[in-house]
């Protein structure tokens, strides 16, 4: 069938293509869903089981390893990571990369029933476990709700209003609150009233239990109707309390707020304490559905709170810390800028040197490829996001290439004096199927990122996938719209006046490089050899910083640090930073990370020690002068280990450069460790040196004397429970109000629990004897140790981490290679090893799953060139060039001073799909020559000559189109990759192509006379 004539003869078909393309753009980009970055699953849960009272290890030996077991059984299985501590075990899951976010339901199904199945193996008083599934959900808004003057339990009901507020808004998938204020009842009765009436803590909480206990007295029928009974005196006040008749063992009978001090108050140490621009907070995250436009979402959210903060009292204040919105907004307005921007120069350059009709007729071509494309990306439910919206600028030179050669061949035929419909019919008949298989090649070049079942792979599938599209699109569009846009133009194209001079030039230099073709071939050998040498020196970056305002300081105490300590240092470099020129807010987090605002961000656990500085910066170019001043003052708190870490676009977590070490003797571990970290200091390119074990935790160790505990009917509970009176309280039982379950708590008065001393001096109940006894004569004394308090695993094995980061300016990759030797050849005893994971490990990872795949989409590539000439030769020249393109990639990302990461991989596929896909065009314009009866010399030269202008403008078009993305972060070093490149292999192209040509075809060409 011929495609471009019909098109032509029947245009009514080829306008309601041009309408679906230009209208279906117009639509797709008011409707697409829109994110800042890529969506990619966290295929992590973790599982937490607490085990109250027990010591790191015996957690670890007891809880957390026998549910491992159970869960390394589990095919989809990936990695185990534990953390052990005093009391809870932490258990993350991570699921195979195979697993598609769809799938993951059913596996966290079957994670749950394994898990179930575990709880009758665990200790008594270990569990029940939870899993955490939606550790992966982002809230991508943000805010802080402060209250000035109004209670922490206001506060806390000021966030719940709103957020049944905000649960209201089409679009929206979740709110979570975090740093509300756990409260407390308190019943605080002195030891000597204890003693004096010989009331044990236990009978108190059974009386407490029962007067307060769900109860069910069942119905009463009376006639048609059957009416609930429900007995009062549950507990409704204070008050109640209070007035709760207690009978003591001697049968007297007391009321409760007479022998007892009952208040209300918060948790002394809390999991968590949020502060904003210095104000006690709370904070609302807000995730949005994963069809939703969060643009449109957020607007929405905002509205629906500026409505109901109208109706607060006066002085609540709610303040935006992350807004992904008005990010998205932004970021893509001047994405769709660098993308128009791209387009007009691609077009401009067409119009000037291929004059202004045919400048129009490729350059509609193109603006109708981006529209369909971004059609195409609606349909198939696609977001507009930084990684997809790069792909069509990407995708640039080849979405024009087709276009050109078919525009071209019109041209110059119907310069010959054709009409219309014989020139396309020639053009397209001729080139349709080999640009058809050089545009599948081109894809093919993508598909290993499409294919690869990684996080990295699944974060840039949006590229492949717009790349494939646009450019199957683009094809069409050229056999299509172009034949006829130019029947309608070219009828009164005048020939062109300097196009033999031009060509004149290229056809001497041509005729050179083939009568020298030995040489020229050994010299580009040569280079290519010096070139991949030369490599080395790039620097590495797995993914660049992202260019938001917003950065953290990460703040460490010793481990054991109370988080009422934590919190108060946050708040004084708070004060500190808000002052300083160029910030705009400040929010602290202590005891845990905040809600997971962007994807990838990734929050602390919980650990009281741990705090968090959230600092949102004017401009980015202030950042590093704020973090300099920053660091300066983190030097006036030697009590802590603190960093400041910028927000890295991409897949990958924790510190770029880490070390593990894997045994099973946490003292061997800890020296291994530090030999690791004496290395690291002695280097000057790293900073923040820090293990993920933390320090061990000082605890007290009171001496039970078993013989004379045994004698006076003492256990080892009964002297726990005595002395958590004056530690943290115990429970006793539940006060309900609302929805809201707020434990009982029994403890000593202020005046006895304020020194360790008094321990000793506590009165133990004996359950056996029932009566108290002194601790002096169950316990023979009280000592300090030190305790390994984080116990962290990794596929049931032992290890720690040492970590650092590199100095600003200084490249990860040097500092890693600086140091990486030298830990390597640490003496390891038997039955311990080493493993580098950060930076090295994300980016091998990403790197190992696109070989996996590259060798499917190398080997297609291959037989589609091979298929397409039926013969060796032909795909042979086309492919020993595509390792020569290393020459212009090397020696633009040295001249530019890029890194070579994993866009600027993706940039060198791209480079190879445009290099093959003009390679395989020359080539057969040849064959089709010497097929024709021309002298092979002839056909190779004039050939060579005829695609000249194609090539190189196709080069131009797109390097001049890349420079908006060479000033992205993000595509910097894929721009940089693909302009050097392009430009090296416009020149194979032109020059090594044919020199392989008349070498393994045995064709010579005799150099003219000068």
């Amino acid at each position: 069938m011929d495609i471009a004539r019909a098109s032509i003869e029947k245009p009514v078909n080829t306008w309601v293509l041009i309408l679906i393309c230009l209208l279906g753009g117009i639509w797709a980009v008011l409707t697409l869903p829109q994110l800042e970055d890529p969506e990619f699953t966290i295929k992590e849960a973790i599982i937490l089981t607490p085990y109250k009272g027990a010591s790191a290890l015996e957690v670890e030996l007891e809880v957390t390893e026998q549910l491992e077991i159970a869960l390394q059984e589990m095919p989809q299985l990936k990695r185990l990571t534990s953390r052990s501590m005093p009391g809870l075990s932490e258990i993350t899951v991570e699921i195979e990369d195979a697993y598609r976010s769809a799938e993951l339901p059913q596996v966290w199904d079957e994670l749950r029933r394994r898990i179930h199945d575990t709880q009758a193996y665990l200790p008594p008083g270990a569990g029940p476990s939870l899993v955490n599934d939606s550790f992966g959900d982002v809230f991508g808004l943000l805010y802080a709700l402060t209250a000035p003057g109004f209670e922490a339990s206001e506060l806390r009901d000021f966030a719940r209003d709103l957020r049944r507020i905000i649960l209201q808004v089409p679009g929206v998938a979740k709110v979570a609150i975090q740093g509300e204020r756990e409260e407390r009842i308190l019943i605080e009765i002195p030891q000597t009233v204890l003693i004096q009436l010989g009331l044990s803590p236990q009978q108190l909480a059974g009386r407490l239990q029962l007067q307060n206990a769900v109860v069910d007295a069942g119905r009463k029928t009376l006639g048609d109707l059957a009416i609930r009974v429900v007995p009062t005196g549950d507990f409704d006040s204070l008050e109640h309390i209070r007035n709760l008749f207690i009978t003591t063992p001697s049968g007297d009978t007391l009321r409760l707020g007479d022998i007892a001090v009952i208040s209300r108050d918060y948790h002394e140490q809390p999991r968590q304490l949020i502060r904003f621009a210095g104000q006690d907070a709370v904070t609302l995250g807000i995730s949005a559905t994963g069809d939703s436009n969060i643009v449109e979402v957020g607007h929405a959210v905002e509205a629906a709170l500026r409505a109901r903060m109208s109706e607060l009292p006066l002085g609540v204040q709610l303040s935006p810390i992350y807004q992904q919105h008005t990010l998205v907004e932004e970021a893509l307005k001047v994405f769709l800028i660098n993308l128009v921007m791209s387009v007009s120069i691609v077009i401009l350059v067409l119009c000037l040197f291929m004059g202004w009709r045919a400048g129009v007729v490729v350059g509609s071509a193109l603006l109708l490829t981006v529209t369909g494309s971004l059609f195409l990306m609606k349909v198939t439910g696609l977001q507009m996001q930084r990684v997809s919206l790069g792909a069509l600028i990407i995708a640039m030179g080849m979405l024009v290439d087709n276009a050109i050669v078919i525009a071209e061949g019109m041209l110059v035929r119907m310069k010959q004096g054709r009409s219309a419909r014989e020139a396309a019919t020639d053009i397209t008949s001729q080139t349709q199927i080999p640009l058809l298989a050089a545009t599948v090649i081109g894809v093919l070049a993508f598909s290993g990122i499409g294919l690869s079942q990684d996080v990295t792979g699944e974060y840039t599938f949006s590229l492949f996938l717009v790349i494939g599209l646009s450019l199957l699109l683009s094809w069409i569009l050229a056999i299509t719209v172009v034949p006829l846009l130019a029947s309608l133009l070219f009828i009164t194209a005048k020939t062109a006046s300097n196009e033999e001079t031009n060509q004149g030039g290229y056809r001497r230099l041509l005729t050179l490089v083939l009568h020298h073709r030995r040489l020229t071939l050994l010299t580009l050998l040569v280079l290519t050899g010096i070139s991949m040498v030369a490599f080395k020196q790039v620097p590495q970056m797995f993914f660049p910083h992202a260019q938001t305002q917003v950065f953290y300081v990460n703040y460490w105490r010793e481990q054991g640090t109370d988080i009422r300590a934590t919190d108060r240092d946050l708040k004084q470099l708070s004060e500190f930073i808000t002052q300083l020129e160029g910030v705009e807010q400040v929010t602290s987090v202590a005891g845990m990370g905040a809600s997971r605002m962007m994807l990838v961000y990734q929050p602390e656990r919980t650990n009281p020690a741990y705090g968090q500085l959230i600092v949102t910066a004017r401009t980015i170019e202030e950042i590093p002068q704020i973090a300099e001043k920053i660091k300066m003052e983190l030097e006036t708190y030697p009590q802590a280990q603190a960093w400041i870490e910028r927000v890295r676009l991409g897949p990958g977590k924790g510190a770029p450069i880490q070390a593990r070490f894997y045994g099973d003797d946490p003292r061997v571990l800890r020296a291994l460790a530090e030999d690791a970290l004496t290395i690291l200091r002695d280097t000057a390119l790293l900073d923040n040196l820090r293990t993920d074990w933390r320090q061990p935790e000082q605890i007290i160790v009171p001496t039970l004397a078993d013989d004379r505990a045994s004698v006076l009917g003492v256990s080892r509970q009964d002297l726990a429970e005595s002395l958590s009176l004056l530690t943290t309280g115990q429970t006793l039982g539940l006060y309900r109000e609302g929805d809201r379950l707020i434990p009982l708590l029994l403890r000593a008065p202020s005046n006895e629990r304020g020194l360790a001393t008094q321990l000793q001096d506590r009165m133990i109940w004996s359950r056996a004897m029932e009566h108290f006894v002194p601790a002096s004569e169950v316990v023979d004394g009280f000592e300090t140790r030190h305790e390994e308090a984080l116990i962290l695993r990794r596929n049931m094995q032992r290890m720690i981490t040492v970590s650092a980061d590199p100095l600003a300016n200084v490249n990860i990759a040097s500092a890693f290679s600086e140091v990486r030797a030298h830990i390597e050849a640490l003496p390891l005893p038997p039955g311990y090893h080493l493993e580098w994971g950060g930076e090295h490990e994300s980016s091998g990872d990403a790197k190992h799953a696109l070989a996996r795949q590259l060798p499917l989409s190398l080997l297609a590539m291959m037989v589609i060139s091979v298929l397409l000439f039926a013969k060796i030769k032909q795909p042979l020249i086309i492919w020993l060039c595509v390792p020569m393109a290393i020459c212009g990639v090397t020696w633009g990302l040295l001249l530019s001073g890029m890194s070579f990461g994993f866009m600027a991989l993706l940039g060198i596929l791209s480079l190879s799909g445009m290099l093959i896909k003009n390679a395989i065009v020359l080539v057969d314009e040849i064959d089709q020559r010497i097929l024709n009866g021309e002298a092979p010399a002839t056909a190779l030269i004039d050939g060579s000559v005829s695609r000249l202008r194609p090539v190189v403008l196709a080069a131009v078009t797109t390097i001049l189109g890349m420079l908006p993305l060479a000033f992205d972060v993000f595509f910097a070093d894929m721009a940089i990759t693909i302009m050097s490149g392009l430009a090296f292999a416009t020149l194979l192209t032109l020059l090594a192509v044919p020199a392989l040509y008349s070498l393994l075809f045995g064709i010579r060409v005799i150099e003219p006379p000068k």
